[in-house]
């Protein structure tokens, strides 16, 4: 046919209409243009904003009260905005003797932080405690209150001098809204779906050639972490003198502690679910029960030291970090057997590693042996201090008796009289090593297995950003590289 009209409905010519814009698009843009109007309104004849070359990163101590009874110290702010707690001491130098605005002044590193503290951070902090503020030091001292702080000016705080206001250009404002806007229309005349597929692609790509870098961040945060346990002995003296405070009296008998957290300010315990502590230890949670550092309970020994301990003590081993940078401690007497690590190979074996280097700080001379199971699992490195055996031989190993349920409510204590290291998922054979040198009726041995081992007590589970889950303690912490 020569005319349309008999054309089939797919090959009719169709009216070509300006291009429809869906209602959301439009809301958008809406608003977009209206905070554009208010923009230009607010900015008036006001102008440029003041330069920023003598802007610096600070962060202010907030009130317990608004961080839920949690007073922020040198370290936790160092591992919350430079990724380190050890970075501490930068911090340290950069405010130190610097009158604040109470009057005080950070002397040392034990020093206490007060609310509405101001506190100079290097130039390389990051995240959401950090702000900006204007230096006044060459103006009669100090820096003042960022924006938003709530913080007035005052000694060590900008010498008296009023709070500094950023603004943002007017031509930034402008150039910034109007490319929006442009984007916005550009995207609903061309085509949504091609223009949200670019982005999506072009947000991948970015991810991946970030992630390297991200990664490499992270390691070297696990990396300093190592270092500072391999630096730090106050933590594990007061640990042991935490854990002292549960010790058999004749009073009343021992309260099983799982695991332990300190730090300058306070220490928290992980206890068994049916037992309490007393005052000044107060309940978090079910299981968890704080006091404060300086405010030792009324059994609490003096000075007790790993190496002091008796051959039937705990042994406590830094397990990691949690999410405030304070070490988290395990006892590994409470094993009952054996631990497995699952997951992420390379972390898992990360875990394992720094559970022997924690054995070999305090127990020296500990016998290690080390069994081969899944051939593509990482090897472990046995430290020097440590006594490592070819083949550990049980005397009179009796048959295993039958599991007694869960650790937390059943596991009993076990002395460390030697770690049995399991690279990978044992085999048959490797199975039945480890049940009569760790399992129950065996040789009395802890097993450390980076792989499955369903006859385990203790499963943890690690992640490729070196956290790892601890489920019985309903815990997550970052281990050591």
């Amino acid at each position: 046919m020569s005319n349309g009209a008999g054309r089939p409905p797919e090959h009719r010519p169709r009216t070509v209409s300006a291009p429809s814009i869906p209602r959301a698009l439009l809301h958008a843009l809406t608003t977009l243009l209206a905070a554009f109007l208010v923009a230009l309104a607010a900015a008036g004849p006001a102008g440029a904003a003041p330069p920023d070359d003598d802007l610096v990163k600070v962060f202010v101590v907030q009130d317990p009260a608004r961080t839920g009874g949690q007073l922020a110290t040198l370290p936790s702010i160092a591992a919350a905005v430079l990724g380190d707690p050890a970075r501490a001491d930068e911090i340290l130098r950069l405010n130190q003797g610097q009158t604040q605005k109470d009057g005080g002044a950070l002397t040392g590193p034990g020093d206490q932080l007060h609310p509405g503290w101001i506190l100079r951070l290097p130039q390389d902090a990051s995240g959401p405690g950090v702000q900006l503020a204007r230096d006044t030091s060459g103006q009669g001292g100090g820096t003042s209150a960022p924006p938003g702080s709530g913080q007035p000016a005052g000694p060590g705080t900008g010498g008296g001098q009023s709070s500094t206001v950023l603004t943002i250009p007017l031509a930034a404002a402008a150039a910034l809204l109007g490319a929006v806007l442009l984007a916005l229309v550009t995207a609903g005349i061309v085509g949504r779906r091609k223009v949200r597929a670019g982005w999506s692609a072009a947000g991948r790509a970015l991810g991946r050639l970030g992630e390297p870098a991200r990664r490499r961040r992270r390691l070297a945060q696990r990396q300093a972490t190592g270092r500072w346990f391999d630096a730090d002995a106050e933590s594990v003296r007061r640990a042991y003198d935490a854990l002292g405070e549960f010790a058999a009296t004749d009073r009343a008998p021992e309260r099983a502690v799982h695991a332990l957290s300190v730090d300058p300010r306070e220490v928290t315990v992980w206890l068994s679910p049916s037992e309490t502590a007393d005052a000044p230890w107060t309940n978090v949670d079910g299981t968890r029960w704080r006091r404060p550092a300086g405010a030792p309970g009324p059994y609490a020994p003096s000075g007790t030291a790993p190496a002091a301990a008796a051959p039937t003590a705990a042994c406590l081993v830094r397990a990691g970090t949690d999410a405030d940078g304070r070490p988290v401690f395990v006892d590994l007497s409470r094993l009952d057997g054996v631990l497995s690590v699952t997951g992420e190979k390379a972390v898992a074996r990360d875990v394992v590693q720094n559970l022997l280097a924690e054995i070999a700080r305090t127990r020296p001379g500990t016998p290690v042996t080390v069994l081969r199971g899944a051939a593509d699992a990482p090897p472990v490195l046995v430290p020097p201090s440590l006594r490592q055996v070819p083949q550990a031989g049980p005397q009179a190993v009796a048959a295993p008796a039958p599991a007694r349920g869960t650790v937390r409510a059943a596991a009993s204590r076990r002395p460390l009289q030697g770690l049995v290291v399991v690279a990978g998922t044992p085999d048959g054979r490797e199975a039945a090593e480890l049940a009569a040198l760790c399992g129950p009726g065996g040789a009395g041995w802890t097993g450390l297995v980076y792989g499955g081992s369903p006859d385990a007590h203790w499963h943890w589970y690690a992640d490729g950003e070196g956290r790892v889950d601890i489920p019985v303690l309903d815990l997550k912490v970052t281990v050591p590289a």
